[in-house]
């Protein structure tokens, strides 16, 4: 019996030691077997994000595999957000969430209208196009009677005056923008230009014509006769063609009495004189044609004009007169007169225009200016 109380007393002062140490090492044990675990979790941690970054590389390439990454979380977070949230919690997110500007960009171009009418709907045509600024409609009208270039002294393009009989002038009046010729007439033909001749014979200058246009005639040396010779016949072709357009896009108009009245493109016909004794307008673009076509005489009235409005150009205007064309004392004209007789500039009126005559041209101090 005591032998057995002995042999418990040592059975418990042994089970009482034992449990400290044993609570010692589990403890121990668990902290280092918790830490393991941990450091294991955050190896495992690092390689999934390694496998994540390499596979955004292989599938965005380079520098761009985190912003893709972002992209791509920011994109999932995003639909969330928007599924779940309301429309401003949506702006916030995309705003916090995308990487560069592009991703930025694009996404808040897809969750906000505003962004996208930043860039070509309100800058194009809408604002700055022909509905605001008013750009000229083209009509067109008939296409413009060829004359041949500036630079082309056998062009009847390249005169300002051109006639076949005479060009008189009374001192004071000022040539520009184009050559004056006459033709098959000699120099002796032209008056009052004072002309002096150039020591190669090709050419003459006059106190009348602006430098650098020059003065041809008939008489003076090749390749001038030549060229005149073919400009003359070029200005006759030119009225032929002026004369045969159809058909008539206006027959008669006002009886021939255009005072105050305005003119869009096209071909206009009378078989009467043509009368301004108003100013009168044509209005239209910078490529639209007039062909107006008078078989007796054209008279513009002391101190009235021909106007052009709306970007039409005087190029593109082209005055085809059977009979005389008569402008009178301090009128204004815009275009082309193909005259098959005379052209008459009573004092100080003035054009901006040619007049190419198969008679003869009168001028008398005007200011005539190449178109």
């Amino acid at each position: 019996m005591t032998a057995r109380i002995s042999l418990l007393l040592l059975i418990v002062a042994g089970c009482g030691g034992s449990p400290k140490a044993d609570t010692d090492g589990s403890d121990t044990s668990q902290s280092a077997g918790t830490s393991q675990a941990t450091s294991g979790s955050g190896l495992a941690s690092t390689s999934d994000a390694e496998s994540s970054s390499e596979a955004a590389t292989t599938s965005t390439g380079g520098g761009e595999a985190s912003d893709s990454l972002n992209e791509v979380q920011s994109g999932s977070h995003s639909d969330s957000q928007s599924a779940t949230g309301p429309a401003e919690d949506t702006g916030e997110v995309a705003t916090s969430s995308t990487g560069d500007g592009s991703t930025s960009g694009s996404t808040s171009g897809s969750t906000s209208g505003s962004t996208s009418t930043t860039g070509e709907t309100t800058t194009g045509d809408t604002t700055t196009g022909d509905t605001t600024t008013g750009e000229c409609m083209a009509q067109m009208g008939p296409a413009p009677v060829e004359l041949g270039s500036a630079n082309d002294l056998a062009a009847p393009g390249a005169y300002v005056l051109l006639a076949k009989a005479a060009i008189t002038n009374v001192p004071g009046s000022a040539i520009s923008g184009g050559h004056v010729g006459v033709s098959p007439a000699a120099s002796t033909s032209m008056t009052g230009f004072s002309l002096v001749l150039d020591p190669s014979g090709v050419f003459a200058t006059s106190p009348a014509v602006v430098a650098p246009w020059k003065v041809y005639a008939a008489n003076y040396v090749v390749p001038t006769p030549g060229n005149l010779t073919v400009a003359v016949l070029g200005m006759q072709a030119a009225y032929i063609d002026a004369a045969g357009r159809v058909p008539t896009d206006f027959l008669n108009l006002a009886s021939g009495n255009l005072g105050g009245l305005t003119l869009e493109p096209g071909i206009y016909t009378w078989g009467s004189t043509v009368l301004i004794p108003d100013d009168v307008t044509l209005e239209g673009c910078p490529d639209d044609v007039w062909i107006l076509q008078i078989s007796n005489d054209l008279d513009v009235s002391t101190g009235k004009s021909v106007l052009l409005k709306g970007g039409a150009q005087a190029k593109n205007v082209f005055w085809q007169v059977a009979g005389q064309a008569t402008i009178h004392v301090n009128a204004h004209f815009e275009g082309i007169i193909l005259s098959k007789t005379g052209i008459t500039f009573q004092t100080d009126a003035t054009l901006h225009g040619r007049a190419l005559a198969q008679t003869m041209v009168a001028l008398d101090m005007n200011a005539v200016t190449a178109p």
